[in-house]
């Protein structure tokens, strides 16, 4: 009788028991060594391991920051600085432009396989993509079903205005990701305007306030791309910012790239709104208010939410 009770009682409490939220399953695609906002995001996403499973990252090249070699090297050595360089795959992806795929048969197809394998393994499987998004199209292309096992959260764009870097990198692939029905969201840029992740800025005196040290200790130092040994990923930081163009007033740059890793973490950090998809033509915004295609477009950051949360990972970082 004591045994029966004893049985139920445990079943109760494990029944009762709030059970942990589940991950999210995370592919990283990013042009690692171009400005100094993808390393930040990479770190970002890596610190919060108890929110995100990081099943690899991805890397692509765009016009700054060299080859994918470099881009690679650079993912390298923030993957190194968690000491998990051996633990997280860093897979490259698209050196080339979407309109060369047919040519490059190779090109980029290390990424897009691992995409293709980890979906299908992970299904729900969020691709945070912040640079071009040639590897992305070339995966829907091999494998039109991605469509129905991951979500495409892109870094890009002025919209509904003209220009910005990831999107003129590879407007042929943005367009054809456009044209499938993968469910995707736009992470606003919008250079120079508040409701765009171009307003979520750090300046030099904040990093050096904030980011000494932090980071986990990296087993061996890691050079840096300008130069410098570095045993974390915070002072890594200051010397980011120190080999960096600043604009506006005060002198900052903005964190793009970091911005995208946050509203996935924490959609409250934003607005997020449902339209009919548009396409680029002779690089401006067409709208087709009657496309049944629809996607998502996200404005009007949470700076001061999400740059704390950033600096708090930062120092209370949780690895995988």
């Amino acid at each position: 009788m004591k045994y029966s009770y004893l049985l139920l009682l445990i079943s109760a409490l494990w029944c009762c028991t709030p059970k942990e939220k589940a991950k999210i399953p995370v592919i990283f695609d990013t042009d690692a060594n171009n400005e100094l906002d993808d390393q930040h995001a990479l770190a970002y996403l890596l610190s919060n391991a108890d929110v995100f499973n990081i099943l690899g990252v991805s890397v692509n090249a765009t016009r700054n920051g060299g080859d994918i070699h470099q881009q690679y090297q650079e993912a390298q050595r923030i993957l190194a600085l968690y000491n998990l360089d051996a633990k997280i795959p860093l897979l490259k992806g698209a050196n080339a432009s979407y309109p060369q795929i047919d040519s490059l048969p190779e090109d980029g197809m290390e990424a897009v396989e691992f995409m293709l394998q980890k979906t299908r393994e992970n299904p729900g499987t969020v691709i945070i993509a912040v640079g071009k998004l040639t590897t992305v199209a070339r995966a829907l292309k091999k494998d039109p079903d991605l469509a129905n096992r991951t979500r495409i959260v892109w870094l890009g764009s002025n919209y509904p205005e003209p220009g910005e870097y990831n999107q003129e990198n590879d407007t042929a692939a943005m367009n054809y990701v456009l044209s499938t029905p993968v469910p995707f969201e736009m992470v606003t840029v919008r250079y120079g305007k508040p409701s765009g992740t171009d307003a979520v800025r750090a300046t030099p005196q904040e990093i050096a306030d904030k980011m000494p040290g932090a980071g986990p200790l990296a087993e061996k130092p890691v050079e840096g791309r300008n130069g410098g040994s570095f045993t974390h990923f915070g002072d890594y930081s200051l010397d980011l910012f120190s080999h960096i163009d600043l604009h506006g007033n005060p002198p900052s740059r903005a964190l793009f790239d970091m911005v995208a890793v946050a509203v996935v973490k924490n959609p409250e950090w934003a607005e997020k709104t449902t339209i009919p998809a548009p396409i680029l033509i002779n690089d401006a915004w067409t709208e087709r208010p009657d496309n049944p295609r629809k996607i998502e477009v996200w404005e009007n950051f949470e700076k001061e939410a999400i740059l704390h949360d950033f600096y708090s990972r930062m120092k209370n970082y949780q690895l995988p």
